[in-house]
């Protein structure tokens, strides 16, 4: 009995800190990890609540699917260049005329 009680107070924490060090963090691939690790967390929590079946959807969509969008994301986000304004050489007068 206590044994149980320990395992899920552990889960209950090991979510919480997820949640708090996913919403935290300034690095965009560490959420990411972070939101998959807390998504597999979640489903072992439904499995310990006996719901299987929502540990399976948790676990598919929420971990699977939705990791694999955001990194996909994150790819397109590393590949995309950036547009830097700063770096542009300076035009002078004129900037909105067009040349036909």
């Amino acid at each position: 009995m206590e044994f149980n009680i320990f395992i899920d107070g552990c889960l209950v924490i090991g979510i919480l800190i997820l949640a708090c060090l996913c919403l935290a963090t300034k690095s965009l691939f560490t959420a990411i990890v972070l939101f998959v690790s807390l998504g597999l967390l979640i489903a072992i929590a439904w499995v310990r609540l006996n719901a299987p079946d929502l540990a399976i959807a948790e676990a598919a969509i929420g971990a699977g699917l939705t990791g694999a969008f955001l990194l996909a994301t994150w790819r397109r986000l590393r590949v995309a260049p950036a547009n830097n304004d700063a770096n542009a050489p300076k035009k002078s007068g004129g900037d909105n005329v067009q040349n036909s």
